[in-house]
């Protein structure tokens, strides 16, 4: 039976059913857990969870003398939680929780600016990383893949995304060589979410988007590490081990409870093409799903905008340009449009120069106006070749209407370096 009680009363031994608020503030990415340790236990009574849901029926109290505050005033409970304590005395009856409001409804979700979203997205990315590189972990040790425990992950990042999505799209970009297995697998969530957006899917259809670009890439637990993290070119041979990468991703996914069609679907397809080069099965146009033909846009684009052990990747506007070039056989051609629309022509992170000859870095995307004319934060000049104090222009504002973008640049050609600061650093600049 399940029973809430506050953080205070848990002892080693107590089955946590689930924590009463957001997912982010569980200290645990597993939804159900078993204290076993009194390490676990001070993790929860020291994060931000006040009350959690237990289940009595699979506690397993131990005698290890761990020091509990007293019950907090006002509670109905007494003696063990679990049922089974000392005292003898019989349980009371358990409350029962109250059902699981719906989900909410996507586009009441409102747009918030990135200064507000990106410190909620920066703990958010932590958790992510943590919890993708625990569900990795399972699958290359040949356990059973915890769908169901992903969920409420992709309903974090959904919301992210739905408030603000250059915020969450955009610090998943900044990941290092060594995360990147982990933190390709939620920036491909984030981008085929906003994608979805853009297409206007339905919520549960955009949510399961998300769920299939976190999987995507699992089959890359069979591929043997010294294989993912070669600083080099792979040989023939190498490259041959990495495209089984799919057909194991699907065989890791496919017994799983929880798992949808989706997913199965995305991890198998997303490396075909268009014009039927790609792998496993060398499908062509309409042989490839919607959401197959989604993956391998929001794939290739996380893919090529990363650092990656062999390569430095590229800047976003660049990304796109050369996308746009392979689009006629490589990517759906409406989709690819889609997705530029959702990340802009100019995506968070680009160096441009303006018209003015100053040279900033995009932070936000226009909401409903033109793609041209983002927030920039300007820093440097081209006249003088000399740094500016920060500054921030909304170009789609009557006041910069005499100033606009006239193209992208390459931070190595003025010798810029760290660039990212100007707009991942929004909250010291709040």
């Amino acid at each position: 039976m399940l029973k809430k009680i506050p953080v205070e009363q848990l002892r080693i031994g107590m089955y946590i059913e689930k924590v009463c608020g957001s997912w982010i503030e569980s200290p645990f990415w597993h939804k159900h857990i078993l204290l076993e340790t009194i390490e676990q236990l001070d993790v929860v009574r020291t994060s931000a969870i006040r009350e959690v849901w237990i289940d009595t029926a699979k506690c397993k109290l131990v005698a290890v003398p761990v020091p509990a505050p007293a019950p907090a005033a006002g509670l109905e409970e007494s003696g063990d939680a679990c049922g089974d304590g000392d005292q003898g005395e019989p349980e009371p009856a358990a409350a029962q929780p109250a059902a699981r409001p719906p989900r909410r409804k996507l586009r009441d979700i409102g747009h918030v600016s990135m200064v507000r979203e990106v410190e909620h997205a920066a703990k958010l990315i932590k958790k992510s990383r943590e919890a993708v590189q625990a569900m990795f972990h399972e699958a290359r040790m040949g356990n059973a893949v915890k769908v169901e425990a992903a969920l409420p992950l992709v309903e974090e990042i959904t919301e992210s995304v739905m408030r603000n999505a250059g915020a969450m799209i955009g610090l998943a970009r900044l990941k290092t060589a060594d995360d990147y297995t982990y933190m390709h697998s939620v920036a491909v969530c984030a981008l085929m979410i906003a994608l979805g957006r853009q297409l206007e899917l339905q919520d549960d259809e955009i949510r399961e988007a998300g769920l299939a670009g976190l999987l995507h890439d699992i089959g890359k637990m069979a591929v043997p590490a010294a294989i993912l993290k070669k600083p080099g070119k792979l040989t023939d041979e190498e490259f041959n081990a990495v495209k089984l990468h799919p057909a194991a991703g699907h065989k890791m996914l496919e017994g799983s409870p929880g798992v949808v069609a989706m997913a199965l679907d995305v991890c198998l397809h997303h490396h075909e093409k268009i014009d039927g080069s790609g792998y496993p099965e060398g499908l062509k146009d309409d042989q490839i799903s919607l959401h197959a033909r989604m993956g391998a846009i929001c794939d290739v684009y996380d893919a090529i905008t990363s650092n990656r052990p062999y390569k430095r990747g590229w800047c976003p506007a660049e990304s796109l340009r050369r996308m746009a070039e392979w689009s006629k056989g490589h990517f759906d051609e409406r989709i690819f449009a889609a997705f530029v629309k959702c990340i802009g022509i100019y995506p968070v992170g680009t160096l441009v120069r303006l018209k003015s000859e100053r040279l900033g870095v995009v932070v936000e995307q226009p909401v409903g106006q033109s793609l041209i004319r983002p927030k920039v934060r300007i820093f440097y000049s081209a006249k003088s070749r000399g740094y500016l104090r920060p500054e921030l222009i909304d170009l789609a504002s009557p006041a910069a209407a005499n100033d606009s973008i006239v193209g992208r640049e390459d931070a190595s050609t003025w010798g810029l370096q760290d660039i990212d600061r100007y707009w991942d650093g929004e909250i010291a600049f709040a």
